[in-house]
């Protein structure tokens, strides 16, 4: 199907002489993420499709009667059923190392079974003690949790990523005293931001594997214990290499839910209502860090002083993990096996019963593979990923710098205090809020363009929102810096170029996350894992600069440069709403239908 929604009913097919000389590897590569690491390493959720491993075989444990005995044979599962198996497959082999117990064993001779026994015989039937759930309505499944519980873990998870993304930004109110405290200057003492958002860009490199490997509440709820201990560890800081250090860990440690919880809502949410589940993810994300400079200029004005800005990002740490260790259930479905797997062993006694998650271990050759060399390869390989990249970075990094901007606009021109000079900010909040509606009301119209196309997804239906969010953007920095730059023109208007300015952050950013993911569908993790490290940087680099760029070249000069190369990027989603599916059919990596 093209760009403008016409139907392709023949896929068509590669001459196998024009392939790239890299694409066999690449084709095997997709055979594995699509049929699991080997024939033993297969991740079934709902049923099991794969063989056990040749240790497994020597437990020798006799079995009891099951529910399927009594079925009969014919029992299957169903399409849903299928869909969601091969769902979970994709997502595990794609972050994690998948070598099972028999990759290890083979290396070296079995031990002695001990106490004088030989091992014991083969089990006849091992796939009959591989737990599944119980048909596609199975209520342990997270997609069938009633509404009321997924509202209040979704609503707890959004808490949880807004607080990490607010704790990023409310240090950028503490510079001024940062630097009277331990006597550096204005760059080392930004770099206390700038260190977290690089947090950011090395945390996924633990979290993702993990979420994927064990379950997304045991990280979630470590991670959360670890952002809080980090960030009280700033506000008691007595050096500012304490305050430096902690700030990157807090950072680190905040990354987990921006990794996390987009995943824990793929777990709970089907196709339909995804899209507006993470879009309130998004928001969370980009309005943490605007709430956090009124709120931390009002603390540092008050007697409480600049520690408290970080005490503050604490308590709100210790609060998400109070929530989580008390109300998040475990959403991955691969995780909730092995729970359900270990319930039954203890109830019936009968220890060969175990999940397929349980032949797991993690193989460091293929996780470095999957988190390293491919997200790297991608990035240099393929355009699309390479320029939705650089425009997403250059957005991302522009959100931080305005840190930066808008105190210089607000306080020092109009001469506001950090705390009332931090409610400007409200205007980017707005613009936002507005974005989000309008992506909840076109949700319908995607949904119907969905299914008149036999719910085939075309990644470019993604893209006419990100053009006009481009457009928007570029306008709103002419607009902020024009109209900003000297105190004649009063505050309001610099105030209201916010909302071209919020419209455009999020109208650009979501769209073009949600077409890498539809672009690379067996390959997202990599895609998003490339995306994700780049824009991390450049959130960390754009604040190092921004106060020289603004004060060398004056604000409307510095936010005219910046109003230019966002219109330099506008064309690229033009360009791939055009030519998106005919880069793609050339590509060895991305999807084409």
């Amino acid at each position: 199907m093209d760009a403008q929604g016409h139907r392709h009913t023949d896929k068509p097919e590669r001459d196998a002489t024009l392939l790239r000389p890299d694409q066999a590897h690449i084709e095997e590569e997709q055979d594995k993420e699509i049929h699991g690491c080997s024939s033993h390493t297969k991740i079934g959720t709902m049923d099991s499709y794969s063989d056990t491993s040749d240790v497994e075989r020597d437990a020798g444990i006799s079995r009891f009667p099951t529910q399927q005995d009594h079925l009969g044979s014919d029992l299957q599962p169903n399409s849903t059923e299928i869909e969601r198996i091969q769902t979970q497959k994709s997502q595990h082999s794609q972050t994690v190392g998948c070598s099972t117990l028999k990759s290890r064993a083979s290396r070296k001779p079995l031990p002695a079974f001990g106490a004088n026994k030989p091992y014991p015989p083969q089990l006849i039937d091992q796939e009959a003690y591989v737990v599944g759930f119980d048909g596609p309505d199975d209520p342990l499944h997270a997609q069938n949790w009633p509404f009321v519980d997924k509202l209040i873990i979704a609503t707890m998870l959004g808490f949880t990523t807004f607080t990490a993304s607010f704790g990023s930004a409310i240090f950028s109110t503490t510079i001024p005293h940062l630097q009277a405290r331990f006597h550096v200057g204005s760059v080392v003492a930004t770099l206390g931001t700038s260190l977290y958002v690089l947090g950011f860009a090395t945390g996924p490199i633990l979290w993702a594997p993990y979420s994927e490997l064990k379950g997304r509440r045991s990280p979630l709820v470590f991670a959360s214990f670890g952002f809080a201990i980090f960030n009280l560890a700033v506000a008691v800081a007595k050096d500012v290499q304490t305050v430096m250090i902690c700030r990157f860990f807090g950072g680190f440690f905040g990354a987990c839910p921006l990794t996390c919880v987009a995943a824990v809502f793929s777990d709970m949410f089907n196709n339909r209502s995804r899209g507006n589940a993470i879009t309130i993810f998004a928001m969370a994300v980009f309005c943490g860090p605007l709430f956090a400079p009124f709120i931390g200029g009002f603390i540092v004005k008050s007697k409480l002083g600049w520690r408290w800005t970080e005490y503050i990002t604490a308590i709100l740490g210790f609060v998400c993990l109070g929530l989580n260790v008390i109300f998040l259930r475990e959403t991955y479905a691969p995780q909730i096996l092995v729970e359900k797997a270990a319930t039954l062993r203890r109830a019936t006694k009968n220890w060969a019963i175990h999940a397929k998650q349980d032949e797991i271990e993690i193989d460091f050759g293929e996780l470095l593979e999957k988190n390293f060399s491919r997200p790297l390869r991608m990035l240099v390989t393929e355009r699309i990923v390479l320029l939705i990249t650089i425009y997403m970075s250059f957005i991302y990094g522009i959100l931080y710098l305005f840190l930066t901007a808008y105190p210089l606009v607000f306080q020092r021109v109009h001469g506001m205090n950090p705390g009332v000079g931090g409610l400007p900010y409200f205007g980017l909040i707005s613009g936002q809020l507005l974005a989000g509606l309008v992506i909840f009301l076109r949700q319908p119209a995607y949904e119907r363009k969905l299914a008149a196309n036999d719910n085939v997804n075309v990644p470019e239906w993604r893209l006419p929102d990100v053009i006009a969010g481009g457009i928007c953007f570029a306008a709103g920095m002419f607009w902020f810096g024009w109209t900003g730059y000297k105190a004649d023109i009063h505050w309001i208007v610099p105030t209201l170029s916010g909302l071209l300015l919020g419209f455009g952050l999020l109208a650009i950013f979501l769209p073009l996350f949600n077409y890498l993911i539809d672009s690379y569908l067996m390959f997202a993790a990599s895609a998003i894992a490339a995306n994700t490290f780049l824009r991390s940087l450049a959130g960390a680099a754009f604040p190092l600069f921004a106060r020289q760029m603004f004060e060398g070249m004056g604000i409307e000069w510095a936010s005219t440069l910046l109003g230019c190369l966002a219109v330099v990027m506008v064309p690229v989603p033009v360009w791939f709403y055009l030519q998106g599916e005919k880069i793609r059919r050339k590509s060895v990596y991305a999807q084409t239908r």
